[in-house]
């Protein structure tokens, strides 16, 4: 009798003693306070000796170390066996004795980590303790969370279905209560459910965004939950748009403010850096005036660049950044003032009645008639716009427009006004000089000078034919011999230009004047003084007024059709008497040129 005792001890002690008892579980089982947990347990094999198929199987889960005969088990199937009260309702053991002996444990708690051992008994024989395959239950502070899943960009006013889901390792665990919290959750549809996920529909509203959207998992009686909190991203259109500057490559950007006008110099280094926020993002774009000047991809930077490494005049305008996406855009505008000392100065004359304006540059020589009029504009580029002014002599000339003091107006030009004239323009960035000598002719003195170069062309073309005038004579040398006969005298050429005749002056110079050349002096006539000189010059005839015109310059003002003639004379040692037979083969020519 004392031996079946001691190998029942024996057995129950080690399973090893007796290889016919088997069981199989892991050694360790880690699992998070307030969650759920499967311990997994399989029977391979155990004596079938003292009992049959009818006999019921009995398990028993021990918390090590325990008595299995007066100490509660953790988990039993045994009807009517009572269990610790710690973990009655959480701990149960599951399956079939046949086959399995796994421990599902609920809403595991801190006090739980222990070592576990299974019993098993069936019929008078089996009845045996399998401390050799005990498992140690390790339990942790709990930081699994459940998933949300929701759309990256929420469409306002478009509804979106949410869901939250936590993730069970075993089926038989039992669904935790599901909540969800936030400002874009109703209140009917934010109401604890039991399952195993959630799904929320909402309907998002603009001033939903960035607003905190929580699904909350409670496991317990003992309040153990975690939650999972997200952030709603509701798209918006382009919004804050805000544009900074910098006027050094290295110097910080600075916030532009309020005002719609910025100023810089010529040649200045210029920074402008624009920045939007919206959802999705925008496409960010520089504009001068109509012109593109860059622009961002919609899926790069917030920000926008647009980088003047040195400033012209011409890049002044308005500059505008704009931020668009699918919701709308918003745009702002800035303009760029380019401030520069006064350049290209220049004088536009106009004279007379001529409409044609002339553009003149410095040192240049202008050429005016006395008595005609004379405006003078002087025109420059600057920023700040120049002062301008004139001088004459170093001596300040009273505008002659007060409301434009770069006009100089001369009504009437007279010989005083000769001189240099100067412009200046000026601002706080700098001054320019343009200077201009004005000198005064008179009208009659040039016209003088016309006549100098008719006599110059009149001449050369009288030179030209007085060979074929001696040739043609030639073959009429009877005519000349009559003709010669009834002169006393030789003849002498005498040729009058006239440049644009007048005939009441012409009438009183020929009283003056020896006879026309085109008819010979009768016999009798007595030779000029001048027939003693060996050549005449030729001689103009011109006057130019002076301050006060005399009566005879007053009739020529009044008549722009005056005589201006010039006498050519070529004369010879010729006696005025009739020569003797041995000048009967003289030849002789005379040309009048009118």
């Amino acid at each position: 009798m004392l031996l079946p005792l001691l190998l029942a001890v024996l057995w129950g002690g080690s399973g090893a003693l007796y290889p016919k008892f088997q069981l199989q579980v892991p050694k360790s089982v880690s699992v998070q306070e307030g969650l759920c947990v499967v311990v997994s347990c399989s029977l391979i094999t155990y004596p079938q000796r003292g009992w049959t198929h009818a006999t019921p199987a009995h398990g028993y889960w021990f918390r090590n170390p325990a008595n299995t005969d007066t100490d509660p088990p953790v988990a039993t199937n045994k009807p009517g066996q009572k269990v610790q009260k710690d973990t009655q309702g959480r701990f149960q053991l599951l399956g079939n004795l046949s086959q399995s002996c796994s421990l599902l444990i609920r809403d595991v708690q801190m006090e739980d980590a222990a070592s576990y051992f299974f019993r098993l008994e069936r019929g008078s024989y089996v009845q045996y303790n399998f401390k050799e395959n005990m498992f140690y239950l390790e339990v942790t502070d709990l930081t699994q969370k459940p998933e949300v899943y929701i759309p990256e960009t929420l469409e306002p006013g478009h509804q979106v279905t949410l869901i939250c889901v936590f993730n069970w390792i075993f089926e038989e665990c039992p669904a935790p209560t599901f909540s969800w919290t936030g400002a874009a959750v109703s209140s009917h549809g934010a109401g604890p459910r039991t399952s195993y996920f959630s799904v929320l529909t909402l309907t998002p509203r603009p001033q939903d965004h960035g607003t905190e959207l929580t699904c909350r998992v409670d496991f317990s009686r003992k309040g153990v939950s975690t939650e999972k909190t997200v952030r709603l991203s509701v798209a918006y259109a382009p919004r804050d748009l805000v544009v900074s500057t910098s006027r050094a490559n290295v110097s910080a950007l600075e916030p532009w403010g309020n005002s719609p006008h910025l100023a810089v110099q010529k040649g200045q280094f210029l920074r402008l850096l624009c920045a939007a926020d919206s959802l999705p993002l925008a496409t960010l774009s520089w504009a001068l005036e109509d012109r593109v000047l860059s622009w961002s991809h919609p899926s790069g930077s917030r920000t926008l660049e647009l980088v003047l490494p040195g400033v012209k005049a011409e890049d002044a305008g308005r500059y505008t950044c704009q931020a668009e996406n699918r919701l709308g855009a918003q745009s702002r505008s800035l303009d760029l003032s380019v401030q520069y000392a006064p350049e290209n100065l220049r004088v536009v004359v106009s004279q007379a009645n001529r409409t044609v304006l002339e553009n003149f540059g410095n040192d240049t020589s202008l050429v005016v008639l006395e008595g005609q009029s004379l405006r003078l504009l002087c025109v420059t580029h600057s920023n700040p716009p120049a002062r301008l002014s004139w001088a004459r002599g170093g001596q300040t000339l009273s505008p002659s427009q007060p409301s434009d003091p770069g006009v100089l107006e001369l009504p009437q030009i007279q010989t005083e006004h000769e001189g240099e004239f100067t412009c200046q323009a000026q601002n706080p960035l700098g001054s320019q000089y343009l200077s201009l000598s004005l000198s005064v002719v008179c009208e009659k003195k040039l016209i003088s000078n016309g006549v100098f170069v008719a006599i110059g062309l009149m001449t050369l073309l009288f030179l030209c034919l007085i060979p074929i005038a001696v040739k043609t004579l030639r073959k009429k040398r009877t005519q000349a011999e009559t003709l010669r006969s009834r002169l006393s005298r030789r003849s002498t050429i005498l040729d009058y230009i006239n440049v644009i005749p007048k005939p009441g002056l012409l009438a009183q110079k020929r009283k003056a004047n020896p006879s026309s050349p085109s008819r010979p002096p009768p016999p009798d006539a007595h030779p000029p003084e001048s027939r003693h000189k060996q050549k005449e010059p030729y001689y103009v005839s011109y006057s130019c007024p002076g301050p006060k015109a005399s009566t005879q310059d007053a009739e020529y003002e009044n008549n722009q059709e005056e005589l201006h003639y010039a006498v050519l004379n070529f004369p010879g040692h010729r006696p005025w008497e009739t020569q003797g037979s041995k000048d009967a083969h003289s030849d002789y020519a005379e040309i009048q040129l009118h």
